[in-house]
């Protein structure tokens, strides 16, 4: 018996995400690599990638969609989806009853809210600044000395918080590197850069509307700290994937399997 599999790309400015359906929904395997400078390899390399962990050749993927703002970069591709839609469709995939949804991306981050049948109503998207982004919080993990993946462990060992004003990131990188020569505690400043990304991120909600139940999405939806931190300021629990750097990839697999023949 030859069973339908569904592919779906999300080739964002740091990761190319894929995730493979097969005909029944049920998530087959997942993949996760750099986009790089050519998005044409990171295709090639995450197609193979997700072959491998599935034990299937890329001839056996009856239909692909791609998303993501390099979504037109995968030829063979059925037809290309918008990443406003696919986070929404992969979300409500996962959690049905969610209604809000926060994506915090490499380069840009957005709000969605979204139906209950998982099409998004409204949105607000932040691409034109860093701050609110992954990026935001590289760049700070560069300038305190310490690697991203242990930013946001080391935020939650601060007894406080030491404020930081600008979200911009070039003058906030000044106003840390400031902070550091005063002598402030690190785990204090770390926080403090958290609490103002968690700022910028409930400003984007309020501009939204927000409609729990909430879901968090994205790589930076990883960082225990930040979860912390929209928790309290949106007062709210917060849904977060199991792996949620893959939700967009995941919408797109939906499509996938829903698109008439």
């Amino acid at each position: 018996m030859i069973m339908n599999l569904y592919l779906g790309i999300d080739i964002g400015s740091v990761s190319t995400d894929a995730a493979l359906l097969d005909s029944q929904k049920k998530l087959r395997a997942y993949s996760i690599v750099k986009s790089g400078f050519d998005h044409q390899i990171a295709v090639k390399e995450v197609i193979g990638d997700i072959c491998r962990k599935a034990g299937i050749t890329p001839e056996q993927i009856r239909r692909t969609v791609a998303t993501g703002y390099g979504r037109r970069n995968v030829s063979g591709a059925y037809k290309t989806v918008t990443e406003i839609t696919c986070h929404a469709m992969g979300t409500h995939f996962l959690s049905p009853d969610v209604r809000t949804v926060i994506d915090i991306g490499g380069q840009d981050s957005k709000v969605i809210r979204i139906n209950e049948y998982g099409y998004a109503e409204t949105f607000y998207m932040n691409d034109k600044c860093a701050a609110g982004t992954g990026r935001f919080l590289e760049v700070m993990a560069q300038a305190m000395g310490i690697g991203i993946e242990v930013l946001g462990l080391a935020a939650l060992t601060a007894k406080k918080a030491e404020p930081i004003s600008s979200t911009c990131t070039v003058f906030a990188e000044s106003e840390v590197i400031s902070k550091i020569a005063e002598g402030k505690p690190r785990e204090a400043i770390i926080a403090g850069i958290h609490q103002a990304i968690g700022e910028r991120l409930r400003g984007m909600v309020s501009a939204v509307g927000m409609r729990p139940p909430l879901a968090l999405t994205g790589g930076v939806a990883k960082n225990q700290c930040m979860q912390s931190v929209l928790k309290n300021l949106l007062q709210t629990d917060i849904f977060i994937p199991e792996e949620p750097q893959i939700v967009g990839a995941l919408g797109a697999a939906i499509f996938a399997a829903d698109s008439v023949s």
